[in-house]
């Protein structure tokens, strides 16, 4: 007994596993990672004062801006296909971000990630229905 359509089928999944899946993902990873990189910088920037009025932050919440210098060095970029990377390469945002043995935890990045990965999931979601929804044709 033959499928009706096996081989409309056959193109929808072939179209679902190839070069369009890793496009799509990843326009989301580079989208994605920028949105974890901006909600670093404005947690930040969030009540923070500059200069010789600067009050450092409490363990465990964002760092507040000083020089400027954390935020400066705030990238996010696609590493690889199906690889995003957000990151700080100012010389004391590891520091801030797990604590020393001099200081609790500051993190900005983790808490950054976690807050958008809802919203990341949900573009995913929007893309591979596009993908779907466009493969019939």
């Amino acid at each position: 007994m033959t499928m009706k359509g096996r081989d409309a089928h056959r193109q929808r999944l072939k179209k679902l596993s190839g070069p369009d899946l890793i496009k799509a993902a990843n326009r989301v990873l580079y989208v994605g990672a920028d949105m974890i990189r901006a909600y670093a910088h404005q947690g930040i920037s969030r009540g923070s004062v500059s200069g010789k009025g600067h009050v450092p932050s409490s363990p465990g919440q964002f760092p507040n801006r000083d020089s400027g210098i954390l935020q400066a060095h705030l990238t996010s970029s696609l590493t690889a296909p199906l690889e995003a990377e957000v990151k700080s390469e100012a010389p004391y945002s590891a520091a801030l971000e797990f604590g020393s043995s001099k200081m609790e935890a500051r993190p900005f990045l983790r808490p950054s990630r976690d807050a958008k990965a809802p919203e990341i999931q949900r573009l995913f979601e929007v893309e591979i229905d596009k993908l779907v929804k466009g493969s019939g044709t």
